[in-house]
């Protein structure tokens, strides 16, 4: 479903960002993706979406190729694709319900789809009692909520998050993670990159951990020695 092959990112003034990564995110898979700044992990997400192309080496999401894809081809393969920001990114001056909605109307939605599908996210992430609030009447977890909403409203294939509880308390990084888990549960695919190495450590999840731009570790390579022998 999103298939790095050799991938390298160089920018002109700052250098290799990401560094010959080869890696393979599988369909209702849950990905952790963690490293320290700078790893390059941002720049591995925009590539997702195809806001960078690779300098060398190819991504592949979902049958789009970074070789070849067009603007319209991208901007295809963005309708599919949820994204999810550390810093929320919702517009002040709409409510909650309003901010879900934007991200229909700019897709070209039938208007008389937009109420009951921003309805339905809403109640998915717990806020079918807030639609009428605007994003400074919402708690920051409650804010990443809306956020998370706007992302789903599309029925994407795959959530990419970057740093989605890095501005949030313990308890609502709980929150907003088992959110994404029962997204995942309930068979979309989730990347998220984190520093939250606490909240790596609590969980069984694919960790791919990448430093200097490189992936340095990946959970999915190495089997457990029992089940190795098992194999």
């Amino acid at each position: 479903m999103i298939r790095f092959t050799h991938v390298t990112k160089t920018y002109p003034r700052t250098g290799t960002a990401v560094q010959d990564v080869s890696l393979h995110i599988g369909k209702g898979e849950f990905a952790f993706l963690t490293g320290p700044s700078g790893a390059g992990k941002t720049t591995l997400l925009r590539m997702v979406y195809m806001e960078e192309r690779p300098t060398v080496g190819e991504v592949r999401v979902s049958g789009t190729s970074s070789l070849d894809a067009t603007s319209r081809d991208v901007a295809r393969l963005r309708r599919k694709l949820g994204i999810v920001f550390q810093d929320f990114r919702l517009l002040d001056n709409r409510t909650a319900e309003q901010n879900v909605a934007f991200a229909l109307e700019v897709t070209g939605a039938a208007a008389a789809t937009i109420t009951p599908r921003v309805a339905r996210v809403l109640g998915q992430v717990g806020l079918s009692s807030k639609g009428t609030a605007y994003p400074r009447e919402l708690s920051g977890g409650e804010q990443q909520r809306v956020a998370i909403a706007r992302a789903l409203v599309n029925d994407p294939f795959v959530l990419l998050a970057d740093e989605p509880t890095g501005n949030l308390d313990d308890r609502a990084t709980r929150g907003i993670f088992q959110l994404l888990r029962e997204i995942n549960a309930a068979g979309t695919a989730v990347l998220m990159a984190t520093h939250d190495l606490e909240l790596i450590r609590r969980s069984d999840l694919r960790t791919i951990e990448m430093n200097r731009g490189a992936v340095v570790y990946d959970s999915a390579d190495h089997v457990p020695p029992q089940e190795a022998m098992e194999l």
